[in-house]
């Protein structure tokens, strides 16, 4: 079970406050466990890979789609405030993805950074648990694909860069906003969509292939973003790029619904009925999967402005967006011989 932390680390007060930006006004609450395990694998019709490794569970990022938030259940928390601010730490998340990695069934399959929640939220820049992770994959040579919010990430720019010349790694951007006020009051604690790109950039000429996720594509209120946002990736150095229709899940339908109004409530409803356009007249039911087909006209045109684009700019060229490791690419992964773990040398 986790543990509460009674005086938890303050990531707005350590040397990556730059990174970080201000502070949520709400009190968090850190909790700390000893997880049994570290590497997810899931079958899913609706994600690109395989195998994830998720460091925290809840956000204090705060969006209101986020659709892993009624994961917190599970703990006996809530969806809502909950998620934002009751924030699990595996604090073995290293040594456990050592031991994983160093058991004979593990081949070396690209591992994601993270299925669930931010790798990069604020609480990383205190604890360091995915950039111990990555350390754990470099020195196994085990290719890596990360998606973040979090413009911390631009600490890491030298081991991403490292792990980029000896096995493979990779960073999607999660930008789903082109207007840093309008993405403040959808996501309010991640970092801005301005210095996305600017991490965007610093890894692109560190040599980390990188790309940009538009996602969630909310019909009505992001969609017109959609060209802006591929030519600023683009021109940070991205090379590939994916979206994803908005997933509303019951529990998560009121958190987004209560923000949609607060925010924009000239737009709000506007928004509603272009989201019933995609799912026959529902806000959270329809077809998903990889190819997302039914999903009506409205998307289809918001797929062909994407498509568009993204031919214009030159964007997925080498490879599918959502592939995570190319036809004929070699192995780079090997287990180290070492004495010990890493983390007793």
């Amino acid at each position: 079970m986790p543990r509460p932390v009674n005086n938890p680390p303050n990531p707005w007060s350590s040397t990556h406050v730059d990174y970080l930006e201000e502070a949520p006004p709400a009190t968090l609450q850190v909790f700390e466990e000893q997880a049994r395990s570290i590497i997810t694998s899931n079958d899913s019709p609706d994600l690109p890979f395989r195998f994830s490794v998720n460091p925290y569970r809840g956000c204090i990022h705060a969006c209101a789609y986020c659709y892993a938030r009624p994961s917190h259940q599970y703990l006996g928390w809530g969806a809502g405030t909950d998620f934002d601010r009751k924030i699990v730490v595996k604090t073995n998340a290293p040594e456990l993805l050592e031991r994983e990695l160093d058991r004979p069934s593990w081949q070396g399959d690209t591992i994601v950074f993270s299925g669930n929640v931010d790798c990069y939220q604020p609480l990383e820049a205190s604890y360091a648990l995915t950039r111990r992770c990555l350390e754990v994959c470099l020195a196994f040579r085990n290719p890596v694909s990360l998606i973040t919010k979090g413009a911390l990430v631009r600490r890491d720019v030298a081991l991403l860069g490292e792990l980029a010349r000896r096995a493979r790694a990779r960073v999607h951007f999660s930008i789903p906003f082109a207007d840093d006020a309008v993405a403040r009051k959808m996501e309010p604690y991640a970092s801005r969509s301005s210095l996305r790109f600017e991490a965007m950039r610093a890894l692109s000429e560190a040599g980390v292939r990188t790309g940009i996720s538009l996602s969630p594509m909310i019909p009505g209120l992001n969609d017109s973003d959609v060209p802006e946002l591929l030519e600023r990736a683009r021109d940070a150095g991205a090379e590939s790029a994916f979206m994803m229709p908005l997933r509303l899940p019951r529990e998560v339908l009121p958190v987004f619904d209560e923000r949609l109004e607060a925010a924009f409530p000239e737009r709000a409803g506007k928004v509603r009925r272009a989201i019933q356009e995609l799912r026959g007249g529902k806000m959270n039911e329809g077809a998903f999967g990889a190819r997302f087909q039914g999903m009506g006209p409205r998307w289809a045109a918001i797929q062909r402005l994407f498509e568009v684009h993204c031919r214009r700019l030159g964007l997925n060229a080498a490879r599918g967006s959502e592939e995570e490791v190319g036809e004929g690419e070699r192995s780079t992964f090997r287990r180290p011989r070492r004495q010990g773990t890493l983390f007793d040398l």
